[in-house]
Formats: C-alpha cells, structure tokens, sequence
C-alpha cells in the first residue's frame, strides 16, 4: 500500500457545492491540473471520496 496520494484537480470546481470547493481548497488545490501529494490517511481518503468526481487519484 502506497503512504502518498498524487491528487490532480481534473474538474472545475464552477458549479461544485460550497462544501466541496472548500474540501479541494483544504487540500492545496487551486487551478484545474494542479497536483498535490498528501499522506495516505483516513482523513484524507474522506476528502477525496467527497470531491471524487472533480479529482483524479494515484498512488505514489
């Protein structure tokens, strides 16, 4: 099991929930294609499951 996410913001977050633009910016997310690297942690496994249709994951 991988201990790092890449996770890249594939979809604008436009017409997304108040709630789910405040969770791709609590992950460091800003623009479209923009990647971070966050620890594989139930907190952040939460996060991503939340925005997954605006995000793409992979395991580093």
């Amino acid at each position: 099991m991988a201990d790092k996410l890449k996770v890249t913001l594939v979809k604008s977050t436009i017409g997304a929930l108040p709630k789910h633009r405040a969770t791709v910016a609590a992950m460091g997310l800003k623009k479209l294609n923009h990647s971070v690297i966050l620890p594989n942690n139930d907190a952040t496994k939460g996060m991503v499951f939340q925005v997954k249709h605006l995000v793409k994951v992979e395991e580093i």
